[in-house]
């Protein structure tokens, strides 16, 4: 297995988590129902392991890199904004 997919993964990972838990946080303040918060984090949890395991399987370079960043201009502007 190649180094960059590991590195990305691990970067995707990582900001992926907060951006899960920011996701969570939002809906908190929206809803304030606790059922719609766990399936919103159940939901971007998911779509963020999916990420994961492409990346490290499948998804070419430039793709894998593009997810990384995405991820982590949401992430720094959600935290800035919020």
């Amino acid at each position: 297995m190649e180094s960059w997919r590991i590195i990305a993964t691990a970067l995707l990972g990582g900001g992926g988590l907060v951006l899960v838990l920011l996701t969570m946080a939002k809906v908190r303040d929206r809803s304030g129902r606790s059922g719609t918060v766990a399936i919103s984090g159940a939901v971007a949890f998911t779509a963020l392991v999916l990420l994961c395991v492409l990346t490290v399987t499948v998804l070419p370079a430039g793709v894998a890199w593009g997810a990384v960043i995405v991820v982590g201009v949401v992430t720094s502007a959600l935290l800035l904004v919020g």
